[in-house]
């Protein structure tokens, strides 16, 4: 048997999940054949007549995974299920040379089929360039077996109303061994040896007891009371049977009979991977959970205070077994984007890397990643029906690693929220917002005339004026937020009785207005006066703006994104970038079915339109401008 495997394959089958022993294949056909651990991965999917992406890499992997474990598990079973996949070419720098499969798994279904056809018809980091000559280059590493494609239900979460939702949502307990009184019984079976030793260890922490291990062997998992000998005989024995192909309790004393109680105010057996898996429908649900809100949460379940690093360490555990590895979401991150572009042609991506060294020496072969950009192919085409405006801000990552989020928003002719353009980056410094709006301005936002509002982040302004004058008039006129102004006020004079005053200046609509406005905070102090003047009057005042503010005068759209991403922020590289995939996804099919259900009921005109049509209509008296036509066409052939 060292040479060949004996595989079961369950054609069309499905998965039946059981109780608490983990899943079961079934299929109306099965069948089992003999390969050798040789066997390459072509002549696999030959023999299968399947198009079973994967690698020899990870088919070697797998037999020797078997060969290790080949008593307990004397069979591979695949779970297969035939699906055609139409290949798409790519329409962008990106190569694709690796396998796609796994990710248009997650990729395909009715509501991405219409997100490809829509539009058819915190605190500021410190400013200053990090001086580091980064060439932007292709770099497609494939990822690691490690990394989850599947989606989980946060990823299509979509609130825009800032996703109010319990900080404690409802979640199944892990399950203790007996469903009436918790008590383990001889005959219990479980899938795995992992199962068994949690089972034990979730009775232990619920009992407030401790056990030591007494054999711990592959085929074996042997515990007796910490208190045995002395006052309790409670033991328990857990063997793997090959005939079942399951583990199964042989050994059980019943219930214990000490007195140990509370511990201490931790346990030794409540340790970061138990508190990992007690959490982890939490995490699911709401990755930015707090880590004060853990340790609350494992106290009111198991009757523990742990300690801060201990729940810092299960939340970083749980948030990558739910989505990802956080280290090997940056080998996996071009991989994903490179099949993204494909299944999405036109979709934009750009990634900049730096060489490794080792001290002076350069590093052969390897590149860090350092910043991308990114923008979804019907986010490019919505914006040609938005308002020629964008809003752009940054946003802090909170997980694992820092690092920060730059994100561009417009909004269409109904009030809709549009993201258009996504960076990751290592703050917000002068190379890195160059980075991202170089790439908006060059695939994204290329008409003349538009319009830009952002803070007045001096990295910001750097990098508009690096641009060429591609973010400067008569191309761009980039104009400031003004809550963002009231706030640097407040800061800059301490007075806050002023602040409104500098904030109503900015809202002058007329000439007239601001000279008002303007004379009065003058009267109140040169000194304010004068550090309004510096702003510049086009990049906060309506009256001077030329009408390209669009009547916005503050970032809160993309703000408004930014709150929806929250969750988000926590998450690995990789899983985030999903996040803002399946979100759009679901913003953009939602928002196309409200659209064609409108103009079927007969509407001509978007919701926000025919209000401010109807509006004005009122407002002028129901005027009919055609009847006033024909008199006057009446008057000139009198004459």
């Amino acid at each position: 048997m060292e040479g060949t495997a004996n595989l079961v394959v369950y054609p069309d089958g499905e998965i039946i999940r059981n109780t608490h022993e983990g899943v079961r294949f079934v299929s109306q056909n099965p069948f089992s054949f003999v390969v050798p651990c040789m066997m390459t991965l072509m002549e696999l999917q030959n023999g299968l007549c399947q198009s079973m992406e994967n690698d020899e890499a990870s088919m070697q992997n797998m037999f020797q995974i078997h060969r290790q474990t080949y008593t307990r598990h004397p069979q591979i079973k695949l779970y297969i299920k035939f699906k055609a996949v139409e290949a798409v070419a790519v329409q962008n720098d990106i190569d694709v040379n690796d396998d796609i499969a796994a990710v248009y798994e997650g990729m395909n279904s009715d509501s991405e089929e219409n997100f490809e056809a829509t539009y058819e018809t915190g605190d500021e980091d410190e400013d200053g360039d990090v001086g580091v000559e980064a060439a932007a280059e292709n770099v497609v590493v494939h990822p690691s077996s490690s990394q989850p494609m599947g989606v989980p239900p946060f990823m299509r979460e979509l609130d825009l109303d800032a996703m109010h939702a319990p900080e404690f949502p409802e979640y199944a307990n892990i399950g203790i061994a007996d469903p009436e009184d918790g008590e383990f019984r001889i005959g219990m079976e479980y899938s795995s040896r992992k199962s068994v030793v949690a089972a034990i260890r979730s009775f232990t922490i619920s009992r407030g007891v401790d056990y030591d291990v007494y054999e711990s062997e592959p085929h074996t998992f042997y515990t007796k009371c910490k208190m045995y000998g002395r006052g309790c005989d409670w033991l328990i024995r857990a063997s793997l049977i090959r005939k079942k192909g399951c583990w199964e309790i042989c050994r059980y004393n019943g219930r214990h009979t000490c007195m140990i109680g509370m511990i201490s105010q931790d346990h030794s057996k409540l340790d970061s991977d138990t508190v990992a898996e007690a959490i982890r429908p939490l995490v699911e649900t709401d990755p930015s959970m707090k880590v004060k809100s853990i340790i609350v949460e494992v106290h009111s379940r198991f009757n523990y205070t742990i300690s801060y690093r201990k729940a810092w360490l299960a939340k970083q555990t749980s948030v990558a077994k739910v989505f990802g590895d956080w280290e090997e979401s940056y080998q996996a991150l071009p991989w994903w984007l490179s099949v993204m572009v494909e299944k999405i042609p036109g979709s934009v991506v750009q990634i900049e890397t730096r060489l490794l060294y080792n001290g002076n020496e350069e590093a052969q072969g390897v590149k860090i990643l350092h910043r991308v950009f990114w923008s979804f192919n019907p986010c490019i085409r919505a914006f040609r029906h938005c308002k020629p405006l964008v809003q752009v801000d940054g946003t802090h990552l909170y997980g694992k690693y820092k690092g920060t989020l730059l994100v561009a928003v417009a909004q269409d002719g109904n009030q809709n929220i549009v993201p258009i353009a996504f960076a990751l980056v290592e703050g917000e410094t002068v190379d890195a917002w160059h980075f991202f709006l170089r790439n908006l301005r060059t695939y994204v936002v290329r008409k003349d005339g538009v319009g830009m509002i952002s803070d007045r982040h001096e990295s910001i302004r750097a990098a508009v004026n690096r641009s060429g004058g591609d973010w400067q008039p008569p191309r761009a006129w980039w104009m400031f937020c003004i809550r963002h102004i009231g706030s640097n006020f407040l800061r800059a004079f301490k007075v806050p009785h002023l602040q409104k005053l500098v904030v109503n200046i900015g809202y002058s609509r007329t000439v007239e207005e601001y000279n008002i406005n303007y004379k009065r905070l003058e009267e109140r102090g040169e000194a304010y006066a004068r550090w309004c003047d510096a702003i510049g009057l086009r990049h906060w005042v309506l009256a001077f703006d030329e009408g390209h503010q669009w009547g916005h005068m503050t970032t809160n759209l993309v703000e408004c994104i930014n709150s929806v991403l929250k969750g988000a922020r926590n998450l690995p590289m990789l899983a985030l970038v999903r996040v803002t995939y399946y979100r759009l996804n679901e913003l953009f099919t939602r928002k196309s079915a409200e659209t064609h259900e409108r103009k079927r009921a007969g509407f001509t005109y978007s919701a926000f339109a025919q209000q401010r049509i109807e509006a004005s209509m009122q407002q002028d008296g129901n005027i009919v401008c055609t009847a006033l036509i024909d008199e006057m066409r009446c008057l000139r052939c009198a004459k």
